[in-house]
């Protein structure tokens, strides 16, 4: 290749361009492409690498525990669950109409590797996420009370079109952890789309906070408009050390199990 044009294309930040550039000169005396093919060709090259790049940033921003994709979850391991109902969240549907989704169910029945997954099926259609155990919510908020950055933390769980928060109900909340998670799901309720995680019943919600009348303010709120998912059925990383210990193979890639989902009811009860 030319080494003014390529110094050229590293000026205007075009590498995908570049790196195809060869190619598509191939591409176009074998073929016999038009001016107009050969350069929708090229500026096509350079879109998808930067869309590539842009995906990249946006998995690497969102803070995911693991890269769960939607495609290696194993819908077989336990055949009742749902598969069309997480198949129409992955549109990201509910995104777009600012509606909320909230898993309940025991360990190791796939919670978080669905969340995770819808999460990135969501930075594939172009949107923000970002993701946090619970308890990473609070000590965010506990270390930044104590450093007066209150404002600038909370804009981080604003302002992503999709935010994530896993891991409920592993063990009781330290004080004042309720007003937090309130400010955020108040904040925005009908205005971004939240999904949450809970290992624990919503009736153990205020215990598990330390704060009853909080946990019903956040359930009020975020029960309004929402997807509730109950997931049952037996762990699937157990299961995965059993059929270990006896040199079966375990299903591939999944920690799914029994779910049964059902539209939680505007106004439910908490």
């Amino acid at each position: 290749m030319d080494n003014n044009l390529l110094s050229t294309l590293k000026k205007l930040r075009m590498s995908g361009l570049a790196n195809t550039l060869e190619i598509r000169l191939h591409e176009a005396a074998t073929t016999g492409l038009s001016h107009r093919e050969f350069l929708e060709l090229l500026l096509q090259d350079e879109l998808l690498l930067r869309n590539d790049r842009l995906i990249n940033r946006r998995i690497a921003m969102a803070g995911f525990r693991d890269t769960k994709r939607l495609e290696d979850f194993d819908f077989s391991y336990n055949p009742s669950i749902k598969k069309s109902q997480v198949f129409d969240l992955a549109t990201c549907r509910f995104i777009r109409e600012r509606r909320d989704v909230l898993w309940v169910g025991p360990p190791g029945t796939g919670k978080s590797h669905l969340c995770q997954a819808l999460g990135l099926c969501a930075i594939r259609c172009g949107l923000t996420v970002y993701y946090r155990s619970i308890f990473d919510t609070v000590r965010d908020f506990l270390h930044d009370e104590a450093m007066e950055g209150h404002d600038r933390i909370l804009q981080r769980y604003l302002k992503p079109d999709l935010l994530i928060i896993d891991d409920m109900g592993m063990k009781q909340l330290p004080k004042r952890s309720g007003e937090y998670l309130f400010e955020i799901i108040m904040r925005r309720h009908e205005v971004k789309s939240t999904m949450m995680t809970s290992n624990r019943p919503l009736e153990d919600w205020g215990k598990l906070i330390g704060d009853v009348p909080s946990a019903g303010a956040i359930l009020d709120r975020f029960l309004h408009r929402s997807e509730l998912f109950q997931m049952t059925g037996r762990s699937y990383r157990l299961g995965s050390s059993e059929n270990n210990s006896k040199g079966a193979k375990a299903p591939t890639g999944s920690d799914a199990d029994k779910q049964v989902s059902s539209k939680a009811s505007k106004g439910a009860n908490s």
